[in-house]
């Protein structure tokens, strides 16, 4: 039996995959979790063999979560859910340690088939979005400057769109706030931007933020 985590911080949306997944004989919702905090107390108490992380969640985002996962001892298999599209953020996903990345108008038999192959140790992207992913790892794409940051930088991107400064951002990632501040201005320089008010607008200009 496939023991599922669902991790969203919309109650209606945990829901509806909580009475989807209920029908499928081979796995259930063991548990849920409303925010980051919430989920990585479940993964460190019990274990889980599948993680459905939605990526934009109030507090810490999906991206955050994952990495705290990824420090665990024990850490299941991830996959990211999001209504942003996958060739957005697919990449940066499968970069940060995710085992798969759906968008959440996915139809149901390919989120219950991505379950199935995340929790048997096997990466799950959409037929759409693989070969996509493949060349960008390979460096064969023309992605725009925020799908080029690393991962770290992204996450600090993140953080810096919600509005944390440098201290809190170092607190959050157990890091230096020399390393902080190191990241945040080589992603401003990837980005071609100035300020943090430039970085703002950029991401709401290419819809990371709403």
């Amino acid at each position: 039996m496939i023991q599922v985590l669902v991790v969203d911080d919309h109650t209606i949306f945990r829901s509806g995959l909580t009475r989807l997944l209920q029908d499928e004989p081979d796995m259930r919702v063991a548990a849920e979790a409303q925010n980051g905090a919430e989920a990585l107390e479940l993964v460190r108490a019990q274990a889980f063999d599948a993680v459905l992380l939605d990526i934009n969640m109030e507090g810490r985002s999906g991206l955050e979560v994952l990495a705290s996962m990824r420090a665990l001892p024990r850490c299941p298999p991830v996959l990211m859910l999001s209504m942003y599209p996958e060739a957005q953020y697919a990449l940066v996903a499968v970069q940060a340690g995710a085992s798969g990345y759906l968008a959440k108008d996915t139809e149901p038999a390919e989120l219950v088939r991505a379950i199935r192959t995340v929790a048997a140790g096997r990466q799950y992207l959409s037929a759409r979005v693989s070969g996509q992913v493949q060349d960008r790892l390979r460096g064969l794409d023309d992605r725009p400057p925020h799908e080029r940051l690393s991962v770290r930088e992204h996450q600090i991107m993140l953080m810096t769109i919600r509005g944390l400064s440098v201290t809190e951002i170092a607190d959050e990632m157990m890091i230096s706030v020399k390393t902080v501040s190191t990241h945040r201005t080589n992603l401003l320089v990837k980005l071609g931007l100035g300020s943090t008010a430039e970085l703002v607008l950029y991401a709401v200009r290419q819809g990371l933020v709403h």
